[in-house]
């Protein structure tokens, strides 16, 4: 349940929403999101296997297009 206070915020677009949602989540610091210990034992575990074979990695332009491929 959204707060009275922020009510307003429902009578905007969901493009203007979005946008808002990507500024709130830009304006975030990296240590204003916390990650659990099985997190970051998991990221490690990524980059240990990216630094084993970095060719086994996909560029960023690579995974949007096989996101666009599958959902359009």
């Amino acid at each position: 349940m959204l707060n009275a206070e922020y009510a307003d915020l429902l009578k905007l677009s969901p493009s203007e929403r979005l946008l808002l949602v990507q500024d709130l989540w830009d304006s975030l610091n990296e240590e204003d999101i916390p990650l659990t210990d099985s997190q970051k034992q998991e990221l490690d575990r990524r980059k240990a296997a990216f630094q084993a074979n970095p060719s086994s990695g996909r560029s960023w332009e690579e995974v949007q297009r096989r996101i666009i491929d599958r959902h359009g």
